[in-house]
């Protein structure tokens, strides 16, 4: 593992890297996924994986003695060693070519595409790109994925969080959301996920500064995608984006919301308020004509 740092030209270094890895969409997983979300797991082989589920596959056996304090694999191989102790999903963009297919092989190829210093409000921010293509055993493209990251600096003991915008009205469709911590383990289990946000309450407030367990920004993207599909049930998403805003905890209901961007109903807004009423993530889905 290279040493951390916050030279610049040293973590651009790593745009370029990339890994391979294969994996099975396995049945049993998205299974999982379903009750997870309350439903009755009924998915087969031969279904389409729902879209955004794709998280839940191709997971790295990161040893624990790899991992660093906040239970990620510590920086330095594939991702550049970013000398910053919190990381998030910051948002990402993704683009549908065909389903993922449950009992299918599928190969995913990940690639450094950016790395940028910024300061923001909160001090210094770190952002990286990653890219993900997926492509079938048929050589036939199935996704493509840009993923960003955001590393950020531990918070000032004592102050307090930033408030995020308002949400952009009521929408036309909405649901509520009732996390808990069952739900936050369960998903950081199906992604084999460490990260300490999502189960150690006092990681969280004692090192972290939040007042509770986070909901993953990932989980809510999920949740927001499907809120698109069930308004057009009999379409799919081709295109579909994300942007983190303000953090959602399991301990409070929140409300998810979405209206048509465009006459025809081709594009949908998403977003997921916070139970202040306040922004916490946008979306757009776009769908297959």
């Amino acid at each position: 593992m290279a040493e951390k740092t916050l030279d610049e030209s040293i973590l651009k270094s790593w745009i370029g890297k990339s890994e391979k890895s294969t994996d099975l969409i396995d049945s049993t997983q998205a299974r999982l996924m379903e009750a997870t979300l309350d439903r009755v797991p009924n998915l087969q082989d031969g279904d389409p994986l729902p879209q955004l589920w794709h998280w839940i596959y191709f997971l790295v056996p990161s040893r624990l003695s790899d991992l660093g304090r906040d239970g990620h694999p510590k920086l330095g191989g594939f991702y550049p060693p970013v000398d910053l102790p919190r990381r998030m999903w910051a948002g990402g963009r993704l683009d549908f070519d065909a389903p993922l297919r449950l009992g299918e092989r599928i190969m995913k190829t990940s690639s450094i595409q950016n790395v940028a210093l910024k300061k923001g409000r909160s001090g210094t921010l770190c952002f990286v790109t990653v890219r993900h293509e997926f492509v079938g055993a048929d050589g036939m493209p199935r996704c493509r994925e840009e993923h960003d990251i955001v590393y950020r600096e531990d918070p000032t003991p004592g102050s307090a969080p930033l408030e995020s915008p308002a949400p952009p009205g009521n929408g036309e469709w909405s649901c509520s959301v009732i996390p808990s911590a069952v739900m936050l383990f369960r998903y950081s289990a199906l992604t084999f996920n460490g990260h300490r946000i999502h189960y150690d309450r006092d990681y969280c407030r004692d090192v972290e500064g939040y007042p509770g367990l986070v909901f993953h920004g990932p989980l809510t993207a999920t949740l927001l995608a499907d809120l698109a599909v069930r308004q057009i049930p009999n379409r799919t998403i081709a295109k579909f984006s994300f942007r983190a805003v303000a953090p959602l905890f399991d301990d409070k209901p929140f409300i998810i919301r979405g209206k048509s961007a465009d006459p025809e109903g081709n594009e949908l807004d998403l977003w997921a308020e916070t139970p202040k009423g306040r922004l916490a993530m946008t979306a757009s889905a776009t769908f297959s004509l």
